[in-house]
């Protein structure tokens, strides 16, 4: 299956007070260990969305500038979306290190033509760690222009629209949707 895959790296990391990318986390930056969960999955082309083009960027990685004005992780796969070569895009955040490959392939196995794939846990999607279809792109364009800038909200319309298909996260599953965002996570790890 032939996927490009997006690693979200453009947060302000106000509440973790430095860098989230460059953290360590078991002896490696959480950027290598995203970026070798990605790899492993073999996408078609691996990008990177950013508000700048990061020093820690591997060079077979592609930038994507985080669309303006910035609104979080909306407009970074609202940029990935408008970048991409592919028909579906694996989004995955730079601040879950518990992701596996595993769980990811399990999600790739499940797209469709015109249909992505869409974690939900407890009611709540988990849109950082999904699949979205090109066809989405101009639903993320037009929120990003709007006013309610939440991918809660956006992905709600997307399943309603039967473009994004719905995967329960099972109990034994919700630790690799584990985020880190404030130092003490980080230990706590």
């Amino acid at each position: 299956m032939k996927i490009s895959a997006v690693l979200l790296a453009g947060g302000e990391s106000r509440r973790m007070g430095q860098d989230k990318a460059t953290m360590l986390w078991r002896g490696r930056p959480l950027w290598q260990n995203q970026i070798d969960t990605l790899r492993k999955l073999g996408p078609t082309e691996l990008l990177i969305s950013a508000r700048s083009d990061p020093a820690w960027r591997p060079a077979d990685a592609v930038f994507v500038s985080d669309d303006p004005p910035f609104r979080g992780p909306l407009s970074g796969i609202t940029a990935a979306l408008a970048a991409m070569k592919e028909t579906h895009l694996l989004t995955l955040a730079i601040d879950m290190p518990f992701m596996s490959d595993a769980y990811l392939r399990s999600l790739c196995d499940l797209i469709k033509p015109g249909r992505g794939v869409l974690p939900v846990m407890d009611d709540r999607a988990e849109p950082l760690a999904a699949i979205y279809p090109a066809e989405t792109r101009s639903h993320f364009v037009a929120a990003l222009g709007g006013k309610n800038f939440s991918l809660q909200a956006i992905t709600k319309e997307l399943i309603q629209m039967k473009t994004l298909h719905v995967v329960g996260v099972s109990r034994e599953e919700e630790k690799f949707f584990r985020n880190v965002n404030e130092p003490g996570d980080i230990a706590d790890l």
